[in-house]
């Protein structure tokens, strides 16, 4: 369980093909120095498992199904990464309850920058409409997020300054894909009233 609030940005060292995954290394600064294998850490909101730990750099192991359905298919050597650690009981809960399943790709489609705050457009796949509602949350690429309006097809979000310079939010491009996770509580009252 995590909350979405990322930890630090980390850099993806190398992608080494071990079909039919792939071996993740990450260099996760502080993140790191706090990890022991076989825990839990989302990265860019999908929940991983540290295979192992060398001074900073986390190793993950990502099958198939997971590069098929995440984002994290298309990582490359450079690219930039959301990581949290899981949540311990009785810490903070700042952002909201995230699960590291990912949902869905969505896609950047618009952005629009008004001095150091963004307004971004993510399409999304018509089925997660209905968990989702303005001023409730979501999750893109880990981090927690309030939406602000909701359509059938997309939803929009108001991101400040802070967010845009500690996660990868900042630097996506219109047609950039992005993980998105809706709310838990959305999950089950929607299978209920079904």
């Amino acid at each position: 369980m995590f909350t979405g609030i990322v930890e630090v940005t980390g850099s993806v060292t190398q992608v080494i093909q071990r079909p039919p995954g792939v071996r993740l290394i990450i260099a996760a600064g502080v993140v790191a120095s706090r990890t022991e294998d076989g825990e839990s850490i989302a990265v860019n909101g999908c929940c991983l498992t540290v295979v192992s730990v060398g001074g900073d750099l986390l190793h993950f192991d990502a099958g198939e199904e997971t590069l098929s359905r995440t984002n994290l298919g298309r990582l490359v050597t450079g690219s930039t990464v959301n990581l949290e650690s899981s949540l311990c009981v009785g810490s903070s809960l700042a952002g909201h309850f995230v699960t590291g399943h990912i949902d869905a790709v969505g896609t950047l489609q618009s952005r629009r920058d008004e001095g150091d705050w963004s307004t971004c457009w993510f399409e999304m796949p018509p089925r997660l409409g209905s968990q989702m509602a303005g001023k409730g949350s979501v999750a893109v690429d880990g981090v927690s997020l309030t939406l602000v309006e909701v359509m059938s097809d997309r939803f929009s979000v108001a991101l400040i300054p802070f967010t845009l310079q500690h996660t990868t939010l900042g630097i996506l491009q219109p047609g950039d894909p992005v993980n998105l996770e809706t709310d838990i509580l959305a999950k089950y009252v929607e299978r209920q009233v079904k």
